[in-house]
């Protein structure tokens, strides 16, 4: 099995990401704080989001089937009722590398959702958030790493 720590070096070793679940209203939405920090780390990353148009003024595509030249990874910051779809729409696009997005609380992480994707064959990581490894990982976020490591919001990793 793979580690969290393997899998997450990994999906950060790709360069063409989208966020799923980013808000027309970025406020406090943990999507749009990924997104917006995963281009300034240097990713070329898209925005999904069937109903917007842009998001943090850049443009919105409506699934991930709509972005040009589809992409490596997906970060999922929808609701858990949605992340199923998000999932089956990886398995069909050929995309192998799924992050579901949680900080404290539930976040998008669903369990049917996990087991149908590693299921599939890919690899998914259940749990944290991308900006919580890899070089360039802030502070707040190394200990947000930290104590989810150490508490029953540890992510898992296939």
């Amino acid at each position: 099995m793979t580690t969290v720590a393997e899998a997450a070096a990994d999906f950060l070793a790709q360069r063409r990401i989208a966020v799923a679940g980013v808000s027309r209203d970025a406020g406090g939405h943990g999507g749009n704080f990924v997104y917006k920090s995963l281009k300034q780390r240097g990713y070329e990353v898209f925005a999904v989001n069937p109903n917007a148009d842009t998001v943090e003024g850049d443009p919105c595509y409506p699934s991930l089937a709509d972005v040009p030249g589809g992409v490596d990874g997906v970060v999922i910051a929808t609701n858990p009722s949605v992340t199923g779809a998000v999932v089956d729409d990886c398995v069909k696009l050929g995309v192998r590398r799924v992050w579901m997005h949680r900080s404290f609380g539930g976040g998008s992480v669903d369990e049917a959702a996990v087991e149908a994707g590693r299921a599939a064959g890919l690899t998914v990581i259940a749990g944290a958030c991308p900006l919580m490894f890899g070089p360039k990982a802030d502070f707040g976020h190394k200990c947000m790493r930290w104590f989810l490591g150490h508490t029953k919001g540890k992510p898992t990793a296939s």
